[in-house]
């Protein structure tokens, strides 16, 4: 972390301001302009989570079905230039290392006083859209409010359920209203997928490796692969997002987007689907990338996750960027949405947080808490650090993985090349998934070429694992 130029430890002056808001939390002196702790929210998160951003609630309506989308406020806890502030500006986003989370606020903020914990009454800022039948987003609406979650659910337990692979949750079993409610949030995030697919939206659907750990040791590795649960946050995290940008946009404010620009080396990528007996077009268009991912997804289940994984390489990173009040700034071109931002993390993410402020400004018709000049050097300062964070994340994702991998020095892999650098070539296997430098063979290679490595050996200290072409 500190390599990175992260601080992974936080200073005197961030521990008294903790101290004194556990001695007076924001909840007691706090004003909402709505009490909507009634409502039966609940939250779907990992089942090692502790930092609950967002929690949901829909109601069937004339004309669709009436998300609201509740998240963390916290900003009524962290004033802007405070020292928690400060250092949230500084790092800008929590780090996760597969063994151990650096939060970007202190744990007795994230996991507690502004976490939007199972049963505790918390402010939240509100995003409520209506989803039509045919997935369209209307009738935005942002607020503050009072909110209280009712049921803290995991994406493991919910996702195997709705797919038909598990029972139903205890809560929900206990709670036919509850059950009825996640249902409905289903039905809507399901059109909201639809009608974003229809439009061009590209869905990665790929497996991840995660530690498995036992009395503090890496033991192995495990798959995450995502599930119905997982769609169902995500459809409603990207809808929320793209309300935020608009509402903003309508405000004359500026603010901070997230996009994702149209790909530079979009010939490699047709390329790529040209080995598999599709055309895309000569210019980049993300519903005809969408589908030729779709069909290798129906047509190779087996070999769809390589050839997602080489897409993403190809495709670029997120970005944050300045968006001037007034102007129009590039879209998501994987989202396939013109306005969007990060708005639905704030306890995780400082461009969240900004946005959170942003957002309660204007509707207060205050004057904006950043100017353009500042906003365009947070931006910066935040694509800046989500790039060493994912450095951090690979540096340990590698160390993990030669742990676990150390006994199989001498296997052979199906690999699918993920990187063509200047330090060198970088494969990937798909079992366990694990990325490791290609140190011999590698003449001629490209992105998505897929091939047979050994694997010559593993070096837990500097993350390395080393292949060779078999």
């Amino acid at each position: 972390m500190i390599a990175e130029g992260f601080a992974p430890d936080f200073s005197p002056a961030v521990r008294d301001q903790v101290r004194a808001l556990q001695s007076h939390p924001a909840i007691q002196a706090g004003n909402a302009s709505k009490d909507l702790r009634q409502l039966l929210w609940s939250s779907i998160d990992n089942d090692d989570s502790r930092d609950l951003d967002q929690i949901e609630v829909a109601e069937r309506v004339d004309g669709g079905v009436l998300v609201k989308v509740g998240i963390a406020d916290v900003d009524h806890s962290v004033p802007k230039g405070s020292p928690i502030d400060q250092h949230a500006a500084e790092q800008t986003t929590s780090v996760y290392t597969g063994v151990r989370t650096f939060p970007m606020l202190p744990e007795e903020l994230s996991t507690d006083l502004t976490s939007l914990n199972e049963n505790a009454d918390r402010f939240a800022v509100v995003i409520e859209f209506l989803v039509k039948p045919d997935g369209a987003v209307a009738s935005p609406n942002i607020y503050r409010a009072l909110v209280r979650n009712h049921a803290q659910l995991t994406y493991s337990r919910v996702g195997a359920w709705l797919d038909g692979d598990g029972a139903i949750p205890d809560k929900a079993a206990a709670n036919p209203q509850l059950k009825a409610q996640l249902e409905l949030q289903n039905e809507a995030a399901k059109a909201l997928r639809k009608f974003r697919n229809e439009h061009g939206a590209i869905a990665f659907d790929r497996p991840e490796a995660e530690p498995v750990m036992k009395n503090g040791q890496v033991t192995g590795l495990t798959i995450h692969a995502r599930n119905s649960a997982s769609d169902l946050i995500e459809d409603f995290m990207v809808a929320a997002n793209e309300v935020m940008a608009q509402t903003l946009q309508n405000a004359g404010v500026s603010s901070i987007r997230r996009v994702v620009k149209t790909p530079e080396r979009w010939p490699r990528i047709v390329e790529l689907a040209a080995r598999y007996g599709e055309k895309l077009p000569d210019l980049p268009d993300s519903g005809a990338l969408s589908r030729f991912l779709q069909n290798r997804k129906t047509n190779d289940a087996v070999h769809y996750a390589d050839v997602a994984l080489a897409v993403v390489k190809l495709m670029g990173s997120g970005e944050y960027v300045l968006s001037r009040a007034g102007e129009s700034s590039e879209g998501h071109f994987g989202l396939a949405v013109h306005d969007y931002t990060h708005s639905t993390a704030p306890n995780r993410r400082f461009s969240d947080l900004v946005t959170q402020r942003l957002i309660l400004a204007a509707q207060a018709k205050a004057p904006a808490p950043y100017s353009d000049d500042q906003l365009a050097a947070i931006a910066d300062n935040c694509t800046s650090k989500e790039d060493l964070a994912r450095k951090v994340e690979r540096k340990m994702e590698k160390r993990v993985a030669a742990v676990a991998l150390a006994p199989r020095v001498g296997e052979t892999f199906n690999a699918v090349v993920t990187g063509v650098t200047p330090k060198g070539v970088f494969v990937r296997v798909p079992d366990p998934i694990v990325e490791g430098r290609l140190m011999r063979g590698e003449q001629g290679l490209d992105v998505g070429d897929q091939l047979r490595v050994k694997l010559l050996s593993t070096d837990v200290q500097r993350g390395f694992i080393d292949f060779g072409r078999a």
